[in-house]
């Protein structure tokens, strides 16, 4: 790979409406210059509105994103370095396999859309996956 050249990474979860969305975003902010992320999913949903407010709180607006099927990037013939599964493994493995040079990298996180409660008690939760992902996307792309 040329130095300039960017590392590809596909986030993928069930919906495509929360944790690979985060993880998208969370990942172009901090690592802009050296990463493209995208996200898709294998049943793509609805935008989860806990997630859309949980970024907005640090700056990252998803509000406009939309829901992304991931079987239609494999059908593009689209080449990613990384695909990340980020919901449960049973889930994952049901993402296709890309061709080409693709690691594949696992790191479940619940899922904001079964999580129970107050709204404010969902939100909080939800904050935490969000700060869960970060921390592990700052230790994955140190190595």
């Amino acid at each position: 790979m040329a130095k300039s050249e960017k590392i590809k990474v596909l986030f993928v979860c069930v919906h495509n409406s929360a944790r690979s969305q985060m993880a998208e975003a969370l990942l172009n902010q901090m690592a802009g210059d050296r990463y493209i992320a995208q996200s898709a999913g294998l049943e793509p949903g609805t935008l989860n509105p806990l997630a859309i407010e949980v970024m907005c709180e640090i700056g990252i607006d998803i509000s406009q994103n939309q829901t992304k099927d991931v079987f239609k990037f494999f059908q593009q013939g689209n080449l990613f370095n990384y695909v990340v599964t980020v919901c449960d493994g049973t889930q994952a493995e049901r993402c296709p396999i890309f061709p080409g040079h693709t690691e594949r990298v696992h790191c479940s996180f619940p899922d904001p859309a079964a999580l129970t409660g107050s709204h404010e008690e969902k939100l909080a939760r939800t904050r935490e996956i969000r700060d869960q992902i970060k921390a592990w996307l700052e230790q994955w792309i140190k190595v």
